[in-house]
């Protein structure tokens, strides 16, 4: 199966939205709280800088962090916002140099995660060729989304996240719809399918090896540790589904709606695994 994305020079690139911690100043490593876990070895509270990091904000224990019971840094990914954070909002001054900024940045921070979320979805979204008749919608919110990441610390602590998340949340509704159905149109044939909730479907530990899931609505879907393997789930929507421990040895993803490097972090695959080619395979993956 082979879907016809527009890849046209209107829609924007998605590089800026994936994580560069060379001119990041390790904000996940300081603004984020956690605790003691299978996650997290230890506790730590939001603003207090992890004990792995180093003055140059690289983290020590980088190639053991699973080895050493961090694996929650392993999983995390922050689309972009650490650099722009840093490097934009507060121009490359640090929250070392600069300690008066630092709990404005550390507030910033998750804000402007989420709109970098909402640019990577957006992006996608206009990548379809079954979604040219919402396309001016989708610019329009691409560009005011991205006006929000250049505010000043100031104004962007200003902002309503959760109700710009949900008037986004209107056109990523409509981008699955139209690509799922119009897709699905295109490529009859004989398949399995499966009767799943549209919005977050308990399939903790499902048995799905082998599935067909194309053109399904896994939004939301709690699919931590589910047998995946081998699984088909081409242009199935996967924004929010947690896939922490899940088994994709083997599934193919290459045309999966609104997936994410983080949903990846957290999966166990392998060479076999099929991905979009924006996301990249990671290092503790088996080979």
């Amino acid at each position: 199966m082979s879907t016809n994305h527009d890849h046209s020079p209107y829609v924007p690139e998605r590089t800026h939205l994936q994580a560069d911690c060379q001119h990041c100043f390790g904000l996940c490593c300081v603004a984020l709280p956690y605790s003691a876990s299978s996650d997290f070895a230890f506790d730590k509270e939001a603003g207090d800088p992890c004990p792995n990091l180093q003055s140059d904000f690289r983290c020590c224990n980088h190639t053991e962090l699973r080895q050493r019971g961090m694996r929650g840094c392993t999983v995390y990914d922050c689309f972009g916002a650490g650099q722009k954070v840093s490097q934009v909002t507060f121009q490359g001054s640090d929250w070392r140099q600069a300690p008066e900024t630092a709990k404005r940045m550390y507030d910033v921070f998750p804000m402007m995660w989420q709109l970098h979320e909402l640019l990577w979805y957006l992006t996608e979204a206009l990548s379809w060729n079954a979604t040219l008749e919402i396309h001016d919608d989708l610019r329009l919110a691409v560009q005011e989304t991205n006006r929000l990441t250049f505010l000043s610390p100031e104004d962007l602590l200003q902002v309503n996240v959760a109700s710009h998340r949900a008037e986004i949340n209107v056109l990523l509704l409509r981008t699955s719809k139209l690509v799922r159905e119009e897709t699905s149109r295109m490529h009859k044939g004989p398949r399995k399918t499966r009767n799943i909730p549209d919005r977050g479907a308990d399939l903790i530990g499902a048995k799905l090896k082998g599935a067909d899931l194309r053109y399904q609505s896994l939004r939301g879907a709690y699919l931590i540790a589910a047998d995946l393997r081998g699984a088909d789930l081409r242009v199935s929507d996967l924004i929010g589904a947690d896939f922490r421990d899940a088994d994709i040895r083997g599934a193919d993803l290459t045309e999966s709606l609104f997936l994410t490097q983080a949903q990846l972090n957290a999966a166990k695959g392998d060479a076999c695994t099929k991905l979009p080619p924006m996301l990249t395979r990671p290092f503790h993956w088996d080979s």
